[in-house]
């Protein structure tokens, strides 16, 4: 075969709607894996031959075996007792449909908890294990209810918001747990016992290992969720259910192949391969994180044969032992395999890693040696998987690229702009940028703010102040990560509009218009729907009194003048004391200084329950405050915010600031009336 010839798929098409099917379904599986955990050890330990009995007939004990029955729901008595049936039937569908709502709804609970309505319906419609119906019902609840939400969004009489909400989630939970119920169970049941019939069948024939002709270029591809996670986990689970351990589960999780290939390229490669290789093994076969030998195929596509060779040897391995798992072994780690392994499983299981690490290792060395290519770019090969799968990967860290290096070579569709509780700096960086990106023509493009311990790992880019980027980058290490040191007019703003500029282009998008957004026309919302801009005056009441503007502030220090602006909101009624210590908290973790002389000193997250009405006050400092070290705060702006209140007061007040003149305008007026009328825009509503 000859080494230029690629068998990969052409970009986009089938291949990137199958990716995201796959992620799509990782994402409802994954967050649950620790109750699929759980599910697997209970049964390991409790069931009739599970590890309890075992152990206890192995050492002669001939007593009875009283709560582990219950528990593991067999024996005299104990039929239809226990926690494994009820965990495998109930729970887990309904943690997979709640998460499915979760994600399709904007990650909201309301979203998760129609899903999981749903997903009872078609989990008491069928007689077995409800993971497919629960993939299709959960979604279908949370993306139904947002549908439904929207068309009586800002039509509700204020007092009547909870009445409505919670009815209406309510009485459509219960149509589509009828519908879950009628239809959706019976016809996933007719799916699974033909889908079995079909597996059954492989298993009959010995065909089986043929799958692997498919599962593992698959898992170079980032193909691997949608079969992992839509087929294998679904269908094992209900066999493991029957039999009590699956070989589903261990068609794509095996760590053999993985392992034999970079064991290959540690003894027979060249380079910067051979060099990584061994730490790559290691992290392979016991972090389980299998990606990070894609980059070694994709380099030398023809060692795909080699990963394929030793998925069959591994499979067939299993099927004459007749072993598998009890639950899906994730991530892919010869320590979760070992675990979820049934006692009379384990010498097939250790077996079958055995032979799939070989069969690979003695076929990629073969392909190693032939090879007379000199085509050893790691880098390169790392970089081209990472644009496939259309965001960074861990490979990239591993192999020696910065993960926070932003490359902007894949489309970016999400924003999140990120600080410690997504509040006061957050929500005021993620309405400047938005406003750049609207003005640059990407109106498609979503830009949020978010507390980073909300973050997931689907966005695509995530910009925070240079002292959080690294806890950022924990909680979304595929993301393209974006350090700024000042929220108002950090430079950095640029590049990421150039950067979505470059990733449409890499995309073959529709270029943006060129036209600047209109400021008095409509601007995008968190939710990237249009609404009224967010500068002009509505009805909502004003939340800056008079009283609360001082032109000459006394404060000489950056505590002085936050106890100073908070004073002012205390003396408003619009908070307690409390209040102010919480503001100081606040400014203890991360500063709220903002650029362009901007400070806006508010409390922590935990203490807006203490805020008794939305409120702001304004102090201009003309020898401006220290702030932090070199910066220097000319206008401080305490904020206090009842529910979301604080985001919208945050975003009227950027567009103000990032305004020259308007700043202009602010250093020079003379009375608290002047300054009232620059800042009557700054309302809740």
């Amino acid at each position: 075969m000859p080494e230029d010839l690629d068998l990969r798929p052409a970009r986009g098409g089938v291949r990137v709607t199958v990716q995201k099917l796959g992620t799509a379904l990782s994402t409802m599986v994954l967050p649950n894996i620790g109750a699929f955990i759980a599910w697997g050890l209970i049964t390991a330990l409790f069931i009739e031959t599970g590890w309890v009995t075992l152990v206890g007939d192995a050492l002669g004990y001939d007593g009875g075996y009283g709560l582990v029955e219950h528990i593991g729901g067999w024996g005299a008595g104990a039929e239809g007792t226990g926690i494994v049936g009820p965990m495998i039937s109930y729970l887990l569908p309904i943690l997979i449909g709640y998460a499915g709502g979760r994600m399709v709804y904007d990650d909201t609970v309301r979203g998760g908890v129609v899903g999981a309505i749903a997903t009872i319906g078609a989990v008491t419609g069928a007689d077995v294990p409800m993971f497919l119906g629960a993939m299709v019902m959960g979604p279908l609840g949370g993306w139904t209810m947002k549908r439904l939400d929207l068309l009586w969004q800002d039509k509700i009489r204020p007092g009547f918001e909870m009445l409505v909400n919670n009815f209406a989630a309510g009485i459509w939970g219960m149509v589509l747990a009828i519908v879950g119920y009628v239809v959706a169970g019976p016809f996933v049941e007719a799916f699974s016992t033909a889908a079995e019939k079909v597996v059954d069948f492989l298993v009959e024939n010995s065909l089986l290992p043929l799958t692997s002709v498919f599962v593992e270029p698959a898992k170079v591809l980032f193909l691997n969720n949608a079969i992992n996670h839509g087929v294998f986990t679904p269908l094992g689970t209900a066999e493991a259910t029957r039999d009590g351990e699956s070989i589903l589960f261990l068609i794509e999780a095996n760590p053999g192949p993985g392992l034999g290939l970079l064991l290959a390229f540690a003894v027979f490669g060249s380079g910067v391969a051979r060099a990584s290789a061994p730490g790559a093994a290691i992290i392979s076969f016991v972090g389980g994180i299998h990606e990070i030998y894609f980059p070694y195929v994709l380099m030398k596509p023809r060692l795909i044969l080699a990963v394929v060779a030793g998925g069959m040897a591994g499979v067939a391995t299993n099927l004459v032992f007749g072993s598998g798992l009890r639950a899906p072994a994730a991530p892919g780690s010869i320590i979760a395999v070992l675990i979820q392994s049934p006692v009379g499983s384990l010498v097939g299981v250790i077996a079958s890693v055995v032979a799939a690490t070989g069969v690979t290792f003695a076929v990629a060395a073969v392909l190693l040696k032939l090879d007379r290519s000199g085509s050893d770019d790691l880098a390169a090969a790392t970089a081209d998987m990472e644009s496939r799968k259309g965001r960074s990967s861990v490979a990239s860290a591993v192999l020696g690229r910065s993960a926070a290096a932003p490359t902007g070579t894949g489309e970016i569709r999400s924003i999140v702009f990120a600080c410690d509780a997504g509040m006061g700096s957050s929500a005021m960086g993620a309405s400047v940028l938005r406003k750049k990106v609207r003005e640059a023509g990407f109106d498609s493009v979503t830009v949020v703010n978010k507390a980073i311990s909300s973050l997931t790992d689907t966005v695509d880019l995530v910009v925070t102040h240079q002292d959080l980027t690294e806890r950022a980058m924990q909680r979304t290490p595929s993301a393209i990560h974006v350090s700024v040191d000042s929220f108002m007019a950090s430079p950095r703003y640029d590049d990421v509009v150039e950067m979505l500029r470059q990733g449409a282009a890499g995309a073959g998008s529709p270029a943006p218009s060129t036209g600047t957004t209109d400021e008095a026309g409509p601007s995008a919302g968190r939710d990237g729907s249009r609404q009224a801009d967010d500068t002009s005056r509505v009805s909502a009441p004003a939340v800056l009194a008079l009283d609360s503007i001082v032109l000459e502030g006394r404060a000489t220090t950056r505590d002085a003048a936050i106890e100073e602006a908070g004073q002012l909101l205390v003396a408003e009624g619009a908070v307690p004391d409390a209040y102010v210590l919480a503001m100081h908290d606040r400014e203890r973790s991360v500063s709220t200084y903002m650029g362009n002389g901007l400070a806006i000193p508010h409390g922590t997250d935990e203490a807006k329950r203490l805020v008794l009405r939305t409120a702001i006050s304004y102090v201009r400092y003309p020898a401006t405050v220290t702030w932090d070290g070199e910066r220097h705060a000319e206008f401080v702006v305490a904020v206090a915010g009842t529910g979301d209140d604080h985001l919208r007061v945050l975003s009227r007040l950027a567009k103000i600031f990032v305004d020259p003149e308007q700043v202009e305008q602010l250093r020079l007026a003379q009375t608290p009336e002047q300054v009232h009328a620059l800042l009557d825009g700054v309302r809740p509503g």
